[in-house]
């Protein structure tokens, strides 16, 4: 980053900002933290940014060595965006950011997107409860399937090209998780109503759905 653009600051908050303090640049990295993203889906899930302003966030991104680009190889020609180490070392930092930003009022009436409801799930997950809902979990929203693993320490959450063999698993569409997170509508009346599934063993099924009722009941749980 150039002088005309760096706050000319030691300090380590200022030399953070110099690498993604501009805008755009950490809802970027929210997009990436739960895994690879091709440029058209980063575009698709951030409303308002132009294809040459995403460009080239992306291009300061990976010049900092926060974001990298893959290839799929032959015969797809297929490029991904995802963190670099150091750029998943963010992670709690937004979700952090998410809590505290969750109490200033909302701009806007855009209804939130799916990794955003996934990043709250994570930012309610209550570490106290980790061996208790010991597990490997799926949530399917539409097309879109995510990994819940829950293990003695902590939650982690990942986007997932295919579904895989987890304990348990919830069906369900992007309309009807916005609808549980906004408290319009109870995990227990979406089954009732069929527009949430659960599938798997009952007694991992009932941990999942104790991690989706705390997550978004637990208080500033929105990260997204």
């Amino acid at each position: 980053m150039n002088d005309r653009r760096s706050y000319g600051d030691s300090c380590g908050v200022a030399r953070g900002l110099d690498v993604v303090g501009e805008r755009w640049a950490l809802l970027v990295v929210r997009d990436l933290l739960l895994g690879p993203k091709r440029f058209n889906d980063l575009l698709a899930g951030l409303p308002g940014v132009s294809p040459n302003v995403l460009t080239q966030r992306l291009r300061d991104l990976a010049d900092h060595g926060v974001v990298r680009r893959t290839s799929l190889g032959p015969p797809t020609r297929v490029h991904l965006y995802e963190l670099t180490e150091w750029g998943r070392e963010l992670e709690p930092l937004l979700i952090g950011l998410g809590r505290w930003g969750s109490r200033a009022p909302s701009r806007t009436d855009r209804p939130l997107g799916v990794d955003s409801l996934m990043l709250s799930v994570k930012a309610g997950f209550r570490p106290d409860r980790s061996a208790a809902l010991r597990g490997d979990y799926e949530i399917h929203v539409g097309a879109d399937t995510y990994r819940v693993d829950v293990t003695d320490a902590a939650m982690h959450v990942e986007r997932q090209a295919e579904p895989g063999t987890p304990d348990a698993a919830i069906v369900t569409d992007l309309d009807t998780l916005r609808d549980i997170a906004a408290a319009r509508l109870t995990v227990d009346d979406a089954d009732r109503q069929g527009v949430l599934r659960f599938e798997g063993d009952k007694a991992a099924r009932k941990c999942l759905a104790e991690i989706l009722v705390s997550a978004f009941s637990a208080p500033d749980s929105r990260a997204g």
